[in-house]
């Protein structure tokens, strides 16, 4: 059964973490957001269409019946499916901790450039912009990063998988962040390699996974640009503490 992914066109956003996991999981899915007949089926399904199933936004996924949102739990559902899940409990628990760790790391990305609100424009919140992002730099970006090259030197299992012995979701996910940052900062995370080994060897390894670097370099795969949640402003990125 194919899935139906609704996101908004011409963003990677946060509809890429969903993508990785299909796109790895080879799984039939088409996206739905596409163009403004997207947009439209996008806002139906958060109207009524839905019924009393209905997303308070995007990314959702439908498969058949079933309607889905929220990254985390979509990635819960399609780790679960297709092999991308830790198999004891302990570890699929854990393993959600980690994807609902990364969504906050997300939402203070995306806070770098929009810190007073996301109903106004960028240009209008560039002092508060700057301040915010030079303490993301300086503070959040170890504090998160750091927490999870501590968890991936700890894993029992090894592999140099964040969790479990196998790819999961959460390894798609933490591939996705560190692009992003890249793009976002490239000055403040030119010292990647060195400061966290474990994650940027995660990261490569992901990377060049058959059915991932086939995504990569495909049509389907998404530039990040500056209507993303990642978005690239010279003037608040800086030289890494």
């Amino acid at each position: 059964m194919t899935y139906e992914l609704y996101y908004w066109d011409g963003i990677p956003g946060r509809g890429e973490f969903v993508r990785l996991a299909l796109e790895e999981a080879r799984a039939d899915y088409r996206e739905m957001g596409k163009g403004e007949a997207g947009t439209e089926a996008i806002t139906d399904f958060l109207g009524d269409e839905a019924g009393p199933y209905a997303p308070f936004a995007p990314p959702f996924l439908k498969h058949g019946d079933i309607i889905v949102s929220h990254v985390a739990n979509i990635l819960d559902y399609l780790g679960g499916r297709h092999g991308l899940a830790p198999e004891g409990e302990q570890e699929r628990l854990f393993a959600r901790g980690l994807q609902l760790t990364l969504t906050d790391f997300v939402a203070e990305a995306h806070d770098t450039h929009h810190p007073l609100g996301v109903d106004d424009y960028y240009e209008n919140q560039k002092t508060e912009a700057k301040r915010r992002s030079q303490a993301f730099i300086d503070s959040r970006i170890p504090k998160f990063l750091g927490y999870f090259e501590r968890v991936l030197a700890k894993n029992p299992s090894s592999g140099g998988f964040i969790v479990g012995s196998h790819l999961t979701t959460v390894d798609l996910s933490l591939f996705h962040v560190l692009d992003g940052l890249r793009y976002a900062f490239p000055r403040a995370t030119s010292n990647f390699e060195k400061r966290y080994p474990g994650l940027m060897a995660l990261h490569k390894s992901v990377g060049v996974r058959p059915n991932i670097a086939a995504y990569l370099t495909s049509e389907r795969r998404l530039d990040f640009n500056e209507s993303d949640v990642f978005r690239h402003y010279p003037e608040l990125d800086q030289d890494p503490a």
